[in-house]
């Protein structure tokens, strides 16, 4: 059953955002995610049935997958897993890597976006072989920083970081973080299990294209922060595609 759903997964969330290229150096500027009520209403069905010019290519992306990992179907922290064990919950940390102050209403737009992108990809899956969730609530927990100063305005409600990496960039709490504590155990965070992210959101100053995994999603800050209003975030949706499973 369980692979049944995963490669029906893998193969719907692809579908889901018209066939995303899978190079992230090559993400064009025009392609559009679908709104969420139309999908879900395609979906009620256990059948793989995408648009016809889509089969080669989306089976040349399964294909990819299973050789290129040990253990493709054992891995246990896929998105989809993620918003099982979240009970149709996802939290975020945003990991501002960046010198530029952000706003309490940057935030909310930061917030917004990211709520509205993730569902796009939920969108896909809602209806389909059982999948229980039609919208998932998407929750930013966490801001790191590299200085408190650069968050403007009010923060209750945010846990804040000043936590950096081996390099010395931004990092929200490892404690608190699903990446490295798939066991479910929360203990050392500060907030609790409560308070804790299953993915970050990493906007770094200058960065060029995306990357995007089970850990999260990265690119670069001018990029989110000019587009963070616009329907489809491209280069977003795109990585949230890796963190669904999908490579390339």
């Amino acid at each position: 059953m369980k692979t049944t759903f995963y490669l029906a997964a893998i193969h719907l969330l692809a579908s889901s955002v018209c066939g995303l290229p899978l190079q992230d150096s090559q993400i064009p500027g025009y392609l559009d995610a679908p709104a969420g009520r139309a999908w879900v209403e395609k979906r009620q069905s256990s059948s793989w049935n995408p648009p016809a010019n889509l089969v080669k290519p989306l089976n040349e992306v399964w294909e990819h997958q299973m050789a290129t990992y040990s253990d493709p179907m054992g891995f246990k922290n896929y998105g989809f897993d993620q918003v099982i064990a979240g009970r149709g919950q996802i939290n975020y940390c945003v990991r501002w890597d960046s010198n530029q102050k952000v706003t309490a209403a940057q935030r909310e737009q930061i917030a917004a976006a990211v709520t509205r992108s993730f569902n796009k990809w939920i969108a896909g899956l809602a209806g389909f072989d059982g999948f229980p969730y039609n919208t998932v609530e998407v929750n930013v927990v966490g801001y790191a920083v590299r200085d408190r100063s650069l968050l403007e305005g009010d923060t209750s409600g945010l846990d804040i970081y000043t936590t950096t990496d081996e390099g010395g960039i931004p990092q929200c709490d490892p404690r608190c973080g699903r990446f490295f504590h798939q066991d479910g155990d929360y203990s050392q965070c500060p907030g609790g299990a409560s308070r804790h992210y299953d993915e970050s959101l990493w906007l770094t100053d200058g960065f060029q294209g995306g990357a995007g995994g089970d850990w999260g999603q990265r690119m670069g800050q001018e990029y989110f922060m000019q587009n963070v209003d616009s329907e489809n975030i491209h280069i977003y949706l795109h990585e949230l595609g890796h963190t669904f499973g999908l490579d390339g």
